[in-house]
């Protein structure tokens, strides 16, 4: 189904309009196929939660959320096959309803898991890696129309396109490791003081199976550390310390964002419940975070949590002015070529500014150059300026998914100005 639209449709936050020349909402695979064959220009929505235009398209922009619901769970309960619209909210429900888990999700249970996987969302947790390193097979219509069917054994190929940023084609299916159930419970301490979370890093993020640290930087502390605890067969012995490296222990449910109700949030204050309703911050049922925002994220090597928080602090007259709240997370490496975490366990520096893109516009560079010396990636479903130079230089396999890219869709039809930047030239260049 095709459907000019006569006002142009928008990301979740409002800043980017796309520019296609009309949405299509195929109903099944073929109608896909035929779609994307037939198609001069073709670029993928999902739920709309980037903050760049690297979903936009000059042709047509296809939803994928009227393709065939999707939720097999595998013979040997090892994993599960889920259409690619799908929220990871809806998945998580399903799952738990199977006794089933995923080994994490990210802040919002909002995102659809082909976009998430495809831009390198993440959640948290010194063990965890970025929310694509769950999958095991995939299914994407290609510039062809052809159906391709890309599963680990595949090798190189496959770690290439997990993270394909939407430039190899149409996802239709993911296929995700699952894992046992299990229960968790979120507590939230205020006020870290910097000079503990400097001399105790690995203790602070180690401190839970998954953990978030809330900061404006504009005091001596970090406002909030949320721990999402898994629980063990200890459980019943479980208590949460009054006082913790100077934190004390919140009373109250808390909001990232300071004056917003804490019952937007997922269940804190160490009651248990399953892990679907505890890894992320936000409640399926509200709307996720504050809405009236923009984000940036880089991730760089774990090694300079320290001197990058210190180098961040420094800046906070610059941050202060557009600035909502800050968050530091870990991730463990992994070995997906476009991933943030790409070959490194590394630190996660995100930002929730305020709805002003020209003011968010200026504070980027400096911000960049000032996370420059750890070799910083950012996030790609988010702002950032960074260079294609630099890009380059701190994404090392960059240019092996250009070739891909070109390999799959050599007239460059999955292709967009955003895309085009990032991989350099046209599809036929860099096929070369």
């Amino acid at each position: 189904m095709s459907d000019p639209q006569p006002e142009r449709p928008q990301n979740w936050a409002g800043n980017v309009t796309f520019t296609p020349d009309h949405v299509d909402r195929p109903g099944s695979v073929e109608e896909l196929q035929d779609l994307v064959a037939r198609s001069s220009k073709v670029g993928t929505l999902g739920t709309g939660h980037s903050f760049n235009r690297i979903a936009d398209s000059p042709g047509s922009l296809v939803s994928v959320a009227g393709l065939p619901r999707v939720l097999e769970v595998s013979a040997d309960r090892a994993s599960v096959t889920v259409s690619a619209g799908l929220r990871y909210g809806e998945v998580a429900t399903y799952l738990h309803g199977e006794g089933l888990a995923l080994h994490n999700l990210g802040s919002l249970p909002h995102i659809s898991v082909a976009g998430a996987c495809a831009t390198g969302t993440h959640g948290s947790g010194d063990g965890n890696g970025i929310l694509a390193t769950a999958v095991s097979a995939f299914e994407q219509v290609t510039a062809d129309g052809s159906v391709l069917r890309l599963a680990r054994s595949d090798g190189e190929r496959f770690r290439g396109a997990v993270v394909g940023l939407g430039a190899l084609g149409v996802v239709t299916s993911v296929t995700l490791d699952v894992q046992p159930a299990f229960d968790m419970r979120q507590t939230v301490y205020e006020d870290l003081p910097y000079a503990e979370l400097g001399a105790h890093f690995d203790e602070v993020v180690g401190a839970a199976y998954s953990v978030s640290l809330f900061t404006d930087w504009q005091g001596d502390s970090i406002g909030q550390v949320w721990r999402k605890h898994r629980v063990d067969a200890q459980d019943a012995s479980w208590r949460a310390e009054r006082t913790w490296l100077g934190a004390t222990l919140a009373a109250s449910p808390h909001h990232p964002l300071p004056g917003l109700a804490g019952d937007m949030c997922t269940q804190q204050l160490g009651v248990r419940g399953p892990w679907f309703e505890r890894l992320p911050h936000f409640r399926l049922e509200f709307t996720p975070s504050f809405g009236d925002e923009l984000q940036s994220e880089y991730l760089l090597p774990r090694e300079h949590a320290v001197d990058a928080v210190r180098a961040v602090a420094g800046l906070r007259e610059l941050l202060g002015p557009v600035l909502l709240v800050s968050e530091i997370r870990t991730v463990a490496a992994d070995d997906l070529w476009l991933s943030p975490a790409y070959g490194r366990d590394s630190v996660a520096f995100h930002f929730t500014w305020i709805k002003d893109p020209a003011a968010v516009a200026k504070v980027l560079p400096p911000l960049e150059q000032g996370l420059a010396p750890f070799r910083a990636r950012p996030h790609w479903g988010k702002l950032f300026t960074t260079s294609r130079n630099v890009l380059l230089d701190v994404y090392p396999r960059l240019r092996d998914l250009a070739r891909l890219a070109a390999e799959l869709d050599p007239l460059g039809k999955c292709r967009n100005d955003f895309l085009d930047d990032v991989l350099g030239g046209d599809a036929q260049t860099v096929s070369g």
